[in-house]
């Protein structure tokens, strides 16, 4: 496979320094756009200032969170009780990840300019080797994996209803971002389920 390229692997992948599920169909089209529905009306969806090299800035999509406090790039997200089709997804999500889930990130891409940069969930709270599970719900968005010292790239198009889990030391060696596209782009909402550890 070419630096870069999509991956068509479903499954476990092992990937150098890390370790990877991919299932475009997680859930089938119908439920997805039945909880696209749900959710996008339904979570308290906000815009957060976070710190980046030094300055504080606005997140360039919006974001709700469930689970134990939790924070990064200087923001301190308090805890807060997941609704219950989070805990139904967070389930089915467990079942694959083999790993227990206690809180959810949800993040809110309301068109292609909206995006995630550069980074690395690796904050103490979530331990050494953290599972991170991203359910994708509405339009399609580019998901680029970077390893750190070699450079390499893997790529995904993260479709309605798909699950991508990373795993292993993958948040230790990979960065991974969101681009910006100037493409027109309906909203996505990201679910990104973790363990904190407190």
């Amino acid at each position: 496979m070419n630096q870069g390229d999509l991956f068509e692997e479903v499954g476990w992948i092992d990937i150098p320094d890390g370790l990877l599920y991919w299932q475009p169909d997680f859930i089938l089209a119908e439920e997805a756009k039945s909880l696209f529905s749900v959710l996008s009306g339904s979570l308290p969806w906000q815009q957060l200032p976070i710190k980046m090299y030094g300055k504080e800035v606005m997140q360039p999509r919006l974001q709700a969170w469930f689970g134990e406090a939790y924070t990064y790039s200087g923001l301190t997200l308090s805890p807060a009780k997941m609704p219950e089709p989070l805990k139904r997804l967070q389930q089915r999500c467990e079942v694959i990840a083999d790993s227990s889930f206690n809180s959810v990130l949800a993040n809110l891409y309301r068109d292609g300019l909206d995006y995630m940069g550069w980074h690395q969930d690796n904050e103490p709270e979530l331990g050494l080797s953290p599972s991170i599970a991203s359910v994708t719900l509405g339009e399609t968005r580019r998901f680029v994996l970077r390893h750190l010292r070699s450079g390499e790239k893997r790529e995904f198009e993260l479709n309605s209803g798909s699950l991508l889990i990373m795993a292993g030391k993958t948040q230790i060696y990979w960065q991974h971002s969101v681009p910006k596209t100037t493409k027109a782009r309906g909203p996505r909402i990201n679910l990104t389920y973790r363990h904190i550890n407190f």
